[in-house]
């Protein structure tokens, strides 16, 4: 089935499948589906459309075996068994990477705590995407997934982003993406840097590179459609002066991001709160 077979038993592949465009679906990916004898999918539609477009899906194979978030734990009594005679697995969800954000965590557990092989078939995630489109500094980020909706789990978790110095990643859906913004926006500050990716992909795909009171006030303006990811800027404040690199590479990045040099010093030395003369003296070279 792939230039390394791995010879006789049960194997369990996990598999990213594209976030919107259908071309995105690597050569391998399309190799295991088309072969294995099962896949496991959150919704028979989706997956079948997919397979139907790779040809792969005739006379009822591969099988479509439905573990999403309501279905998957009872579902491990068949993935298990269908392992235990042999088979090859595919493990899917609508778009992306198993488990990141949706179902499969359970699949891959049971398969790899009873001696199954488990092997990694990688593709586009959302969150590296945006993250790449972002503009801003992501070598170290945290992914947040969907936030709570409501109450005090929601309250905490917005205060604790509120102090996070890495960049931040949350999936939202476009009918609570005004909330998210205007929450984010007082927890962290309406100036925090925002890149607002919508569509991913896809033929509308869109990137607002902005501040989170600006996005906010562009969707009080807006309708909100699609699917969004927001990568927020981490916290910048520090308790205590900055060193001289850390300041060139901020206002290196915001140049970058398209900023004039004049800007770029008002931005740093409000962000940093340095003195604009001391920003200023650094950027004459860049």
């Amino acid at each position: 089935m792939t230039g390394d077979d791995p010879g006789p038993g049960g194997r369990l592949y996990v598999v990213g499948t594209p976030i919107g465009n259908r071309s995105d679906l690597t050569p391998r990916a399309a190799e295991v589906l088309a072969s294995v004898d099962a896949v496991i999918c959150e919704d028979t539609r989706r997956t079948g459309r997919l397979l139907a477009h790779l040809g792969a899906r005739t006379d009822g194979r591969p099988a479509l075996v439905v573990a999403n978030q309501h279905t998957e734990v009872p579902r491990l009594g068949e993935v298990l068994d269908r392992l235990a005679r042999g088979e090859r697995l595919a493990l899917v969800t609508d778009a992306g990477m198993p488990t990141i954000s949706d179902p499969g965590r359970h699949v891959v557990a049971a398969a790899a705590g009873n001696g199954y092989p488990v092997e990694v078939v990688p593709g586009p995630t959302a969150v590296s995407a945006a993250l790449a489109l972002s503009g801003l500094p992501t070598d170290r980020y945290v992914f947040e997934g969907f936030l709570p909706r409501k109450g005090r789990e929601r309250t905490e978790r917005l205060q604790r982003l509120g102090e996070e110095d890495r960049a931040i990643v949350v999936y939202e859906a476009p009918h609570r993406v005004r909330a998210t913004l205007s929450d984010l926006a007082s927890v962290c500050g309406g100036d925090r840097r925002v890149a607002v990716a919508r569509e991913l992909t896809k033929l509308h795909e869109e990137v607002l590179r902005t501040t989170l009171a600006g996005a906010a006030l562009h969707f009080e303006r807006v309708e909100p459609r699609g699917e969004f990811v927001l990568v927020v800027e981490g916290r910048t404040g520090g308790d205590g002066p900055r060193g001289d690199d850390e300041l060139v590479d901020e206002l290196r990045r915001s140049l970058e991001a398209g900023l004039t040099k004049r800007d770029a010093v008002a931005e740093v030395a409000r962000r940093t709160g340095e003195p604009r003369r001391r920003v200023y003296d650094l950027s004459i070279p860049l």
